[in-house]
């Protein structure tokens, strides 16, 4: 039991879990955008309504998912490290360390992320793909379609920097400072 009171057990659970979905959840964000996307442009019209529903409901559920359990680890490991282990303040400075400040972006970032998947993706693709499933598309679908596109690209745009202040930052000496 002692094992699971360890501090280091728990970040351990914590920061593998928010790095696995985080995996699940980009690489998903990238399959939509890189392969997906193209993909979609070369195929027949009438294939779409016998592939899309289940392919892509299939992927968008492990995207989505992926996404919120990304976000919920993330934010209890913040809370966990810089809240509860105290890593938020440098202690020689009194002002908020460098890691705090990368992650803090990181999670700004992340946030917005998180908030155009759940928000503006995804009731988007449901209403387009529950229209191919019933066999009448939606009469707004390219509408539909372009604003889920913009915010998705949007995400895959901005994971470069989220990722560098959630990882690089903090492996720079430079820029992370003191714990």
């Amino acid at each position: 039991m002692e094992t699971l009171t360890n501090p280091s057990f728990l970040d351990l659970i914590l920061r593998w879990g928010h790095v696995i979905f985080g995996i699940i959840w980009l690489g998903h964000l990238y399959f939509f955008n890189l392969v997906n996307v193209p993909f979609q442009g070369g195929l027949d019209k009438e294939l779409k309504p016998k592939v899309n529903p289940a392919l892509l409901l299939r992927a968008f559920w492990w995207f989505r998912w992926g996404a919120m359990y990304t976000f919920l680890f993330g934010v209890v490991l913040f809370l966990y490290d810089y809240i509860h282990l105290n890593q938020l303040m440098d202690p020689t400075t009194g002002k908020m360390s460098g890691r705090a400040m990368w992650i803090l972006w990181a999670m700004l970032l992340g946030g917005i992320m998180w908030f155009n998947v759940w928000f503006v993706i995804w009731p988007r693709q449901k209403l387009i793909l529950g229209g191919l499933a019933a066999g009448t598309p939606h009469p707004d679908a390219a509408k539909l379609a372009a604003t889920a596109g913009k915010a998705s690209r949007f995400n895959t745009y901005i994971s470069g920097p989220m990722l560098f202040g959630m990882l690089g930052a903090q492996h720079l000496g430079a820029m992370s400072g003191p714990a």
